[in-house]
């Protein structure tokens, strides 16, 4: 009986050990992550967009949005550049790629004034996060679908953005 007790408290013991271990290598995993810059962008932030001229890069027009990159790579975008009554926010994916970059991309479905829908967008851009943590920088395109999925244009686009915080 005492036998089988010490044996019961051993592996449990055992047990323990081995959960607290595997909880400080997925801990130091995750921190080690930040410090490479993995998970850094999350937070909602300040976003400049300009649309430009694909072949030039010139700016054709700019407008504010705000994006909020959640825990897990998942983001939600508001932009000011078409009224809300005409299309929904963006939702999508993120990711760390390396270092300081990052990737994103989301979707926004479209409506006409009567509110028939119209089709898609989807942006995706490439982004660098500066040393502080504080601003990115990104550069991409948005491909503009119609209802049925034909591809009707590739705009080029970037984004200058900075944490939105109580200061702002």
């Amino acid at each position: 009986m005492l036998k089988n007790l010490f044996r019961l408290v051993a592996g449990t013991a055992v047990i323990i050990a081995m959960v607290s271990m595997i909880t400080a290598v997925v801990t130091f995993g995750q921190d080690n992550q930040v410090q490479a810059g993995g998970g850094r962008l999350e937070g909602a932030w300040n976003v400049r967009v300009s649309i430009l001229n694909c072949q030039t890069g010139a700016v054709i027009r700019s407008f504010d949005s705000v994006t909020q990159f959640m825990d897990r790579g998942t983001l939600i975008d508001s932009t000011s550049g078409m009224p809300q009554a005409l299309k929904t926010p963006g939702q999508g994916v993120w990711e760390h790629t390396t270092g300081s970059n990052y990737r994103f991309k989301f979707k926004s479905f479209g409506f006409d004034a009567a509110g028939n829908y119209t089709g898609y967008t989807v942006i995706q851009h490439d982004a660098t996060l500066d040393s502080t943590g504080s601003s990115y920088v990104s550069s991409g395109t948005a491909e503009v679908y119609t209802a049925n999925g034909v591809l009707v244009a590739t705009l080029c686009s970037s984004t200058a953005a900075t944490r939105f915080g109580f200061d702002d």
